[in-house]
């Protein structure tokens, strides 16, 4: 494999259509167990904002993964601590905590030995089969959330 830089995640208007129909399939359920809307309220505005999200579910837990590094919603949750996590008709309220790096590259190298890799490759330096360590050193590049405790209601 070539070295090729690592891609910088930009919400372009293409980006944001695309966000937009797959939040739509999401809300009403027609799409993969792993991909949920992630609301969280915005850290200066207190508006809620919504963006897809895919939750990775392990024998470790459950996580929340930031391929694209430290976006919009980060912020907000570092902020809060919890977010809710919506699929089909469940709303998930969850409590978040971020993990270490040792953590975090674990579970960054399960993120990426998924098909999702395909899309959110390009954003990491580590390749899918590169090894842990890999990982952990560009945890700091990529946030990782733990969900530590969820409550799940029937809308």
């Amino acid at each position: 494999m070539v070295n090729e830089p690592t891609k910088r995640f930009e919400a372009t208007k293409l980006r944001r259509v695309s966000d937009a129909v797959v939040s739509n399939f999401v809300k009403y359920g027609v799409c993969p167990q792993e991909m949920h809307l992630l609301t969280t309220r915005g850290r200066k505005s207190g508006f809620l904002r919504t963006t897809p999200v895919s939750v990775l579910d392990s024998e470790r837990g459950r996580y929340l993964v930031s391929p694209y590094g430290e976006v919009n919603w980060v912020h907000n949750i570092r902020k809060d601590g919890f977010a809710t996590l919506r699929q089909g008709g469940w709303i998930e309220l969850v409590s978040v905590l971020e993990v270490d790096a040792e953590e975090a590259g674990a579970v960054l190298k399960e993120y990426l030995e998924h098909p999702r890799s395909a899309i959110v490759g390009p954003y990491f330096e580590a390749p899918p089969e590169a090894p842990v360590e890999a990982f952990v050193a560009e945890a700091d590049r990529h946030p990782v959330f733990r969900v530590v405790r969820s409550t799940t209601i029937r809308i």
